[in-house]
């Protein structure tokens, strides 16, 4: 055999058993490690450039030992939570609003930003409000929500060449829909440093600080596409959360669930944490093809499903459905 195609030849047999290992639950491959350590394949095809007419004992076993460590990095490696495709970031907490610190609020109609600055929204809260769906839509930004306010909704915006739209209608006397959209958006840029903390130029990040009424319960739609997300909704009700969203990094946070709380997740190649009660029963359905996934403390029903223990007696149940392709997929209990 030539030992140009030792290397190649390799490459396909580890891909495979990986793949294989996978499927049967015999190792936990996180896809996303591709996307975090591709360098490693520009090492790995560099060193065989250089040796390529280097025959000798010592240049093959460089050859496969490199490629060995880079791939076994791949495989086994991990690092806790990186973000694939955005910066480390926290947005600030007192939104001091130094680049322009116009007011836009809005509660009934709708309230639109500028393209260019900072941004307040907020909707009254009304105490007949016993339900309420919010729909979130746009990428290229930042979203966070970790905090409560006695208005029904309220939003600190950060816009570069995009705006946001808050408009809300109720639905009878105690059900209410908002709509928080981005619009106007022709990209992304990310200009923040490795702490997290505003960079050369701040203004130009799409970021969204919002907080909710502890009170209604809340049906929570987003829809992104290159989105780091980060919610804490476990001082809230939430009846239902649905996640729609491309190459982006997810952070969920839940509560005890009600009755009957549903989190479906659909996500292509994403970064996607949900973490819920360590008391609280969890059912978990997945249909993922190539995405790697850990859930912590759930027994396997069947293929594809997983529950925590006790999980039929209970009372308050937690559904959570989960779709993807090239993904990393994990379900922790707090």
């Amino acid at each position: 055999m030539r030992n140009d195609k030792i290397i190649p030849g390799a490459i396909l047999i580890l891909i495979g058993a990986a793949i294989l290992l996978h499927n049967y639950d015999v190792i936990h491959f996180h896809w996303g490690n591709i996307f975090r350590l591709w360098p490693v394949f520009l090492v790995i095809g560099g060193i065989n450039l250089i040796f390529v007419n280097n025959r000798s004992a010592w240049a093959t076993a460089l050859k496969i030992g490199v490629f060995i460590l880079g791939f076994g990095l791949i495989i086994f490696g991990n690092f806790g939570r990186h973000n694939i495709w955005l910066p480390k970031y926290s947005y600030y907490n007192d939104h001091d609003g130094d680049d322009d610190d116009d007011d836009d609020s809005g509660s009934e109609k709708a309230s639109v930003t500028k393209l260019n600055g900072s941004s307040e929204f907020s909707t009254p809260y009304a105490a007949t409000a016993k339900a309420v769906t919010l729909n979130i839509n746009g990428g290229g930004a930042i979203y966070r929500l970790n905090d409560t306010t006695n208005q029904l909704f309220a939003a600190s915006t950060r816009e570069f060449k995009a705006g946001y739209l808050l408009n809300s209608h109720s639905e009878g006397d105690s059900v209410y829909v908002l709509n928080f959209n981005m619009r106007g958006h022709k990209g992304f840029n990310f200009d923040f440093d490795d702490d997290g903390h505003k960079g050369k130029d701040s203004s130009k990040t799409n970021s969204a600080i919002l907080r909710l009424n502890p009170n209604p319960e809340w049906n929570i739609n987003v829809k992104t596409g290159a989105t780091d997300l980060r919610f804490d909704l476990s001082q809230f009700k939430v009846r239902s959360f649905k996640l729609n969203g491309g190459a982006a990094d997810f952070n969920v946070k839940m509560g005890m669930p009600l009755s009957s709380t549903n989190v479906s997740v659909n996500a292509g190649v994403s970064d996607v944490t949900i973490s819920v009660p360590a008391t609280a029963a969890c059912h978990i359905k997945t249909s993922t093809g190539l995405s790697s996934t850990s859930f912590d403390g759930f027994n396997k029903v069947s293929d594809g499903t997983y529950e925590t223990p006790g999980f039929s007696a209970a009372k308050n149940k937690m559904y959570i459905t989960i779709n993807g392709g090239l993904a990393d997929f994990k379900v922790k209990r707090y």
